[in-house]
């Protein structure tokens, strides 16, 4: 258990002894039976303000670490090349900087998409007027904070997420009315590419695929490839854990080489999410994922993880950009690219590595699902769609894709009798 690669797992080990031990209002000696090492030492009142601290910190992820001013070690775990844990060998060094990188980046997804989920809810209708005021807001702040380099990040971080999104819902505005882009909307657009190394360039070859600029999005979806190497690592904000979360040598030696956080990004693929009012940016299949529930599917959710994606179109960015490709090269009539993509997906479907490091399971099957109805394998399909189902059985598209192939099956049987 003790070793150098689950240094921080330890320490969380640890922290959760202490908080049973807070919980029970008793911490006894290790060595002496009936001894309470709190006797005389902390009082009642401290042990629950204690123990209120140390949940925060490890529901937290630990980001408390960032914090520690002895021997400006906080700092210096945010710049990999200080040699945090000098002393330890650099492949622990690699794995504990990409470790908090990894885990930072995640704590800013959950924290944006916990304000946009609070958007949506609150603005009755005014969603894009609200997230207008909201950018304003960043904007006026993003020059004032030029003395604390990690809060400057984090704001430009916010902004050009929300411009992402910004620009998407004015698109599908545009998109539905049949109306073209504005420049301005582009120059969004742009300005919002790389908030990470993949997503800010996904969400615009939706949109260009949507509004059928087919050999443009072909395009972008071959730069976004040719990027997208071992070395980047997937993150989410959401709840949900792969049961492959294991970062790779390549992603973690980049960041023990790299101090700014700005170059950091481009080694991230964040899920790719639309909101409803993105719909028109979206292929129309992905509509189902933003109205998944079935009968009393919403009362099956959890209050407080679920409620921020399910009623959203969310999917890791791997199968999303071979998705994309394989719909854009079909609809070019490009049979070889088409089926190089659908390999891929394929190969996600069959790989135990590659389908552990998903976050969204669920969805990556929906998507392959539909490329086997396309192919005309309506067997292989509900096959797909059934194992969907069986890994989420409730709040999930697939149950309307099984019910949908159900209906036109039976329906066919009874031409043919």
């Amino acid at each position: 258990m003790w070793t150098k690669p689950r240094l921080f797992e330890c320490i969380v080990k640890c922290l959760e002894t202490m908080l049973a031990f807070l919980s029970k209002g008793e911490c006894p000696h290790y060595i002496f039976e009936g001894v309470d090492l709190f006797d005389g030492k902390l009082c009642r009142e401290c042990q629950v303000c204690l123990e209120e601290a140390i949940r925060v910190m490890i529901q937290d992820d630990m980001h408390v670490l960032f914090n520690i001013q002895m021997d400006d070690l906080g700092r210096r775990m945010l710049e990999p090349s200080c040699e945090v844990g000098r002393g330890a060998g650099e492949d622990v060094n690699a794995r504990i900087c990409g470790k908090l990188v990894h885990d930072m980046f995640e704590s800013y997804i959950r924290w944006l998409r916990k304000n946009c989920f609070k958007l949506c809810n609150d603005s009755k209708g005014e969603f894009e007027t609200r997230l207008i005021n909201k950018i304003t807001y960043l904007q006026s702040h993003e020059t004032e904070v030029t003395d604390d380099h990690r809060k400057s990040f984090f704001i430009r971080f916010l902004l050009k997420n929300l411009l992402s999104i910004k620009a998407s819902v004015v698109s599908s505005h545009y998109t539905q009315t049949g109306q073209p882009i504005p420049q301005e909307v582009l120059t969004m657009y742009k300005e919002s590419l790389h908030t990470d190394n993949t997503s800010g360039k996904l969400k615009l070859a939706s949109m260009l695929y949507c509004r059928g600029e087919l050999e443009r999005a072909a395009s972008l979806l071959h730069d976004v490839e040719r990027v997208f190497d071992r070395s980047v690592q997937p993150v989410c904000g959401c709840a949900i854990i792969p049961y492959n979360e294991e970062l790779s040598d390549a992603f973690c030696g980049y960041m023990l080489q790299n101090d700014d956080p700005d170059t950091w990004t481009k080694k991230l693929a964040f899920c790719v999410r639309f909101q409803r009012e993105e719909k028109m940016c979206v292929p129309r299949f992905l509509w189902n994922e933003m109205n998944r529930a079935v009968g009393d599917d919403v009362d099956h959710r959890d209050k407080i993880h679920d409620r921020e994606w399910m009623d959203w179109a969310e999917v890791d960015a791997r199968p999303f950009l071979l998705y994309l490709k394989y719909l854009t090269f079909r609809d070019l009539g490009d049979r070889h690219k088409q089926q190089e993509a659908f390999d891929g997906l394929q190969y996600i479907y069959s790989s135990h590595e590659e389908r552990n490091k998903l976050y969204h399971v669920e969805t990556f099957w929906n998507l392959l699902g539909h490329c086997y109805e396309l192919e005309g394998n309506v067997q292989q399909a509900l096959l797909v769609y059934r194992r969907s189902q069986r890994y989420r059985p409730r709040n999930n598209a697939a149950n309307h894709h099984i019910a949908r192939l159900e209906r036109d099956m039976n329906q066919l049987t009874c031409v043919l009798v």
